[in-house]
């Protein structure tokens, strides 16, 4: 599953005390803002092309007897 195992509580609070660390406590929400609405609107992008498959941009072919 994971290559290096489930990240347990330690691992997951160096994680954010060192996060805390580098950026500050000032910048922290903005960074965490950010990312989420990257997040957001990743799958926003995913959701539309998904709604979208059913129509395509090319026009359709039309046949040529005349």
């Amino acid at each position: 599953m994971f290559l290096l195992g489930p990240i347990g509580h330690q691992e997951l609070l160096i994680i954010l005390a060192l996060a805390l660390l580098i950026f500050g406590a000032k910048k922290l929400p903005d960074l965490g803002r950010s990312l989420g609405e990257g997040i957001k609107n990743f799958k926003k992008s995913i959701s539309s092309k998904d709604k979208d498959d059913g129509s395509s941009d090319k026009p359709a072919p039309t046949s040529k007897d005349e």
